[in-house]
Order: C-alpha cells, then structure tokens, then sequence
C-alpha cells in the first residue's frame, strides 16, 4: 500500500510539474531581467560598480547580480508557483508549500567581469529541474543580454536560437577548428601540461569569459569545442546550457568520457569537456590523456 502511495504521488506531481509552461515562464523570466537591469546595463561601462558582498557561489556580488536575481523571483513567484531556487547569488531557498515541485537553478549575470568591463558577452542563465541533479534539467534558458539572442531547449524536444532550431558544426580537423579553453585559474600550472597537446594541434583558441553562453556557442556551431577541466567552474553556470548542448545533439562529458552528472548547488564544482560531434570529442579526450 505504502509503494503504491508514493507511485500515485509521484505521478502527480510528475503532471502538476509538466502542466507549467516552463519554457513560456523563462521567457518572462529573461524580459523582466532585460527591463529591470536596463539603466544598470547602461551605467556599468561608466564606473565600476562596488561590490556587495559574496554570493553563495563565493563570487563578489553586483548591483546588477541582485537587481537580475530580482527579476527572476518576481516573474516566478507571481505565478503562484511552487520551487526551490539554486542561485548563485543567494544559494538554495525554498518557496511555497511545495517547494520540491521544481527546481530551479540561476545565474543571473553569467559573465559579469565582462559586464562591468564593458565587454559584450555575458548572460542569463536558468534552468528547472524535476531535482537537484544536473541530469533532471529538463528545461533551459541562457539570454545573450547584449545581443538579444536567447537560446532555450526543453528535453526531448530540440535546442533553438531565437525559436530556430539549431545544430552544432561538424567540423573534425583540429587545425581548423575554433575551441574554447577556460584557463583562468590559480591553478594552471597544474592543468596546463594536460592540455599542451590540445593546443599544440590547435591554431584558434578563444576563450570569451561567460561559460554558458560559450557552451551555446558549441550547440549552435559558433565554436567546435568549449573545454574547462579547472574543477572550479560551478554547476548553476552550467545547468542550462548542458540541456542546449544535449538537446542541439552536441557532446559533453568529463574529461574522461564519462557522463557529465553533478548536483546542483552553488558550492559544486565540475570539469568538462563539450564538443560539436563524437569524433573531435574523442580526439580532444584523446590528447587530454596525452
């Protein structure tokens, strides 16, 4: 009796969750943040903004990064709904009287050294979950703020561009294609030998300094490949655009060739390799082990 309980129950909140149009809420989501940070947006390539604190991911907090946050919470909670929200600014925070309904994991400004530097690359990223696991995203949003490009994906159903649908390059010559390589980190003595060979093969290597719109850029074939085996990059910054990249029919795994699985927390850390097709992916995992 007790099994059949918890399947029934399951099975309702299975269809309370899917009822909600998700991918419609994000997109409100990202137009709040868009109207609400507009004047910051402007004013942050004209003096530096103080920080604020640190965030629950360790990050000095913006002005911008809580106006952001702000956003998101207004769009979501005048919906009457029911969440756990896994932000990078104010950590894990449960709202409603059924708070494990959904999960959803945010980085309000991904990028934000770019921002408030003046460099045009940086984002919004939210993702909503059936639990705290990378592996139960099933719908993402990550919004170009500068460009006004938003890339969404909703799990079995596809990866779009500005609602086109979109699939990463087939390119699988090392000497022609474009990889993103994230080396900002006090630690790259360490990992700098593992990734000698890579670059060794390699003549156009970029790294643009938001990861989740970077590894957009892989689902759409902007890049070929996006690589980061710091062990420093957070999962709230990539818990969206894992969904892309799967859904664009991309590759991502750790760095062994393992599924990419981790629990989504600001405080966990990963290390990935994402590639545009199984071929230059298994090149790349092959001259990491080099």
């Amino acid at each position: 009796m007790k099994t059949t309980n918890l399947i029934i129950e399951g099975f309702r909140k299975y269809n309370r969750v899917n009822l909600v149009d998700w991918l419609q809420i994000l997109e409100e989501c990202k137009a709040n943040v868009k109207r609400q940070t507009a004047s910051l947006l402007k004013a942050s390539i004209k003096q530096p903004q103080p920080d604020l604190g640190v965030g629950a991911g360790g990050d000095p907090i913006k002005q911008i990064d809580l106006t952001a946050e702000k956003a998101i919470m207004e769009t979501l909670l005048g919906k009457g709904l029911s969440f756990t929200l896994i932000s990078e600014e104010s950590g894990i925070k449960r709202y409603g009287s059924e708070p494990d309904q959904a999960y959803i994991t945010v980085d309000p400004i991904d990028g934000s050294t770019n921002l408030t530097r003046g460099i045009p690359f940086y984002a919004t990223s939210i993702a909503v979950s059936t639990n705290p696991k990378l592996q139960a995203v099933h719908t993402a949003l990550v919004a170009d703020l500068f460009h006004d490009v938003t890339y969404t994906a909703v799990k079995g159903m596809g990866a779009k561009r500005n609602n086109q649908e979109i699939r990463p390059s087939k390119e699988v010559d090392l000497a022609e294609a474009v990889i993103g390589v994230d080396l900002n980190t006090y630690k790259v003595r360490e990992i700098a030998p593992r990734i000698t060979s890579l670059i060794e093969r390699t003549k156009h290597i970029r790294h643009l300094g938001a990861n989740a719109l970077e590894l957009c850029y892989v689902a759409d074939g902007t890049i070929d490949a996006f690589i980061d085996i710091r062990g420093k990059l957070r999962a709230t910054d990539t818990a969206a655009a894992w969904l892309i990249i799967k859904e664009a029919g991309a590759t991502i795994t750790t760095p062994e060739g393992k599924p990419l699985n981790a629990k989504l927390d600001p405080t966990e850390k990963l290390s990935f390799v994402a590639s545009a097709n199984r071929k230059i992916h298994k090149i790349i995992l092959n001259l990491l082990k080099a």
